[in-house]
């Protein structure tokens, strides 16, 4: 029974946010932006998922601090924390692979030069979604096989240290890839914020959460 509400709850909590993260997209590219409609299945979609892992993953990262700072937390959002980060994993391993078709000089021109070579930024914001993404694909691994025995080395990706390590590469990752469209508000499709700026936010929060509220 509790099971099922662990799985309940936390079907909820990915569902509310993958809508809400989608239609934001949908509404400031399509409906308030300029975006063509052709560009939704991939384009639009991608960063509508990109949100929505991210803000579960600050979630998921949030709720044991939350808890320590004396907020209480009722206990079936503690549990949903397992199927919360499976599916964070999940979304963020479409988003790496749809970013994979789009990354071009075309597509984000802003991260090329002419030569077709990265800029420092288009770089710094390529590394640092690759680190992110591997100490993600880490994290969720090692719950899953034989390691999840081994104490320490399952206390080492649940430490402080690790959990403020993984979540700093996503805003390293996002604080490059729309730092340059964050310094012009007046050209914000209905001036509603880009997402990268939304997602920087959520880390924002969660990055001091876990300072102040993650013991070890």
């Amino acid at each position: 029974m509790n099971t099922r509400k662990e799985k309940s709850k936390a079907t909820e909590i990915i569902i509310i946010s993958c809508f809400i993260s989608i239609a934001y997209a949908i509404i400031r590219y399509h409906i308030l932006g300029e975006i063509l409609w052709k560009d939704l299945p991939i384009y639009i979609l991608n960063k509508g998922i990109a949100l929505s892992a991210f803000i579960l993953l600050c979630i998921n990262f949030s709720i044991g601090p939350i808890q320590n700072l004396g907020i209480n937390v009722p206990q079936k959002f503690m549990n949903a924390r397992k199927g919360i980060g499976t599916i964070v994993f999940l979304l963020t391993l479409v988003h790496v692979c749809m970013s994979v078709l789009l990354f071009t000089p075309t597509v984000y021109k802003q991260f090329f030069l002419e030569n077709g070579t990265l800029t420092l930024s288009g770089g710094i914001s390529l590394l640092g979604g690759i680190i992110g993404f591997i100490l993600l694909w880490v994290y969720d691994s090692v719950f899953k096989t034989s390691l999840k025995e081994e104490r320490q080395f399952i206390a080492f990706f649940r430490s402080r240290k690790f959990i403020l390590t993984a979540t700093i590469t996503g805003g390293i990752h996002l604080f490059f890839m729309g730092l340059n469209g964050w310094m012009t508000p007046e050209k914000w499709y209905g001036g509603l914020p880009p997402i990268s700026l939304i997602g920087i936010i959520c880390f924002s929060f969660s990055y001091f959460i876990n300072i102040v509220g993650r013991k070890t």
